[in-house]
């Protein structure tokens, strides 16, 4: 199985805003794929499945659970919650490690599952202040970078190994807006047409 999580915020007043980058990925990879999107209320998001035996262990390396080869989720919480989505969904599949009050007690009563390897099975897709329009990198076991959609979900899964792409939504103007309105504002044409690019780009990369 492999979960795909594009960060963002949900709504139309959020729509094309530099913030809701990961949606837009998602939304592209779910187009590509032929897949509809469907509102979970236990999961708290937006999700689209596909159930392709070409996305089972051959693909992933993984064995397919609940007949389910591919997850798409985009979070309805709004970005600072994210991480209450994916625990849902991760918890859900029972993809995440459960600890008796023993075990807890000798990891320091909170330690939890900060070791666990989610890395081939989880990837969350967000825009970075950091990194130039036109790019993107990928990242794995890395810290949020005060980015607060993947702190969150760092805090729920209390692991930070798993899988980021990272899409560069910075620009000159980036210097002249404060970070929490920058991200807020809607792309502009050309940048729209750049982050699609990108887009396709991270679709190809991930070689579904």
């Amino acid at each position: 199985m492999k979960i795909i999580v594009g960060l963002g915020n949900p709504g139309d007043k959020y729509k094309s805003t530099r913030h809701n980058a990961g949606f837009m990925a998602v939304d592209a990879l779910a187009e590509k794929l032929g897949l509809k999107w469907t509102l979970n209320k236990k999961f708290k998001a937006e999700i689209a499945t596909d159930n392709s035996p070409l996305l089972g262990k051959e693909r992933t390396g993984l064995p397919a659970q609940a007949g389910v080869r591919l997850i798409l989720a985009k979070p309805q919480t709004f970005m600072n919650l994210s991480g209450e989505s994916a625990q849902a969904i991760l918890s859900y599949y029972k993809l995440l490690p459960k600890f008796s009050l023993p075990s807890l007690i000798r990891r320091g009563l909170g330690g939890g599952h900060k070791n666990t390897d989610l890395s081939q099975i989880l990837t969350v897709i967000h825009d970075d202040l950091d990194i130039e329009l036109r790019k993107f990198k990928t990242s794995i076991d890395s810290r949020s970078a005060g980015h607060n959609g993947v702190e969150s979900i760092i805090n729920h899964l209390k692991t930070k190994n798993f899988t980021r792409i990272r899409i560069g939504i910075k620009t000159e103007m980036r210097e002249k807006i404060p970070g929490d309105k920058f991200v807020l504002q809607k792309f502009s044409k050309e940048e729209l047409t750049t982050i699609n690019k990108v887009i396709t780009e991270i679709i190809d990369q991930i070689g579904i």
